[in-house]
């Protein structure tokens, strides 16, 4: 009987991977599945959290050295395409100078994913607004490092 449903189990599995292939490309698959950069950063140099009008909420945290993103990481309650957005917008951020990750938008997202069903978008560009609004706070602290001390953690 195990055996049975180890087996059923494993065709259920290769069912809903090729349904999968069939609307969303490899890397998004792979970024939802084995999201990179997942979780919260305490204390982080920057903090960007929106929820956009689906109702999809995303953080990004960032930690800034010298002006270059040296971590990012995000979490979110949407869909496997928000997981997939914020994984992939975390790794885009990292290693570039604030300025320049400052400038990654929903197309760079898309194009590096390989795209998204046209339903799923607007998850490319919650990632890449809340990216901008990490980057703002972080600038915003930068400018006037006192407010810092008031934000809750």
């Amino acid at each position: 009987m195990t055996e049975e449903f180890d087996n059923s189990l494993k065709e259920l599995e290769q069912s809903i991977m090729e349904d999968m292939k069939r609307v969303y490309s490899e890397k998004t698959i792979d970024h939802f599945l084995n999201p990179r950069n997942l979780g919260r950063i305490s204390a982080p140099d920057g903090l960007g959290k929106i929820t956009d009008p689906h109702g999809n909420t995303m953080e990004i945290y960032l930690r800034i050295k010298e002006g270059k993103v040296i971590n990012a990481s995000f979490w979110t309650d949407g869909c496997g395409c928000s997981i997939a957005s914020g994984s992939m917008v975390t790794e885009l951020a990292k290693g570039k100078g604030v300025l320049e990750a400052q400038k990654i938008t929903q197309q760079n997202i898309l194009d590096a994913l390989g795209g998204l069903p046209e339903d799923d978008l607007h998850c490319a560009l919650l990632a890449a607004n809340t990216l901008k609004e990490a980057i703002k706070d972080y600038l915003a602290s930068k400018n006037e490092p006192w407010k810092r001390a008031y934000k809750c953690g």
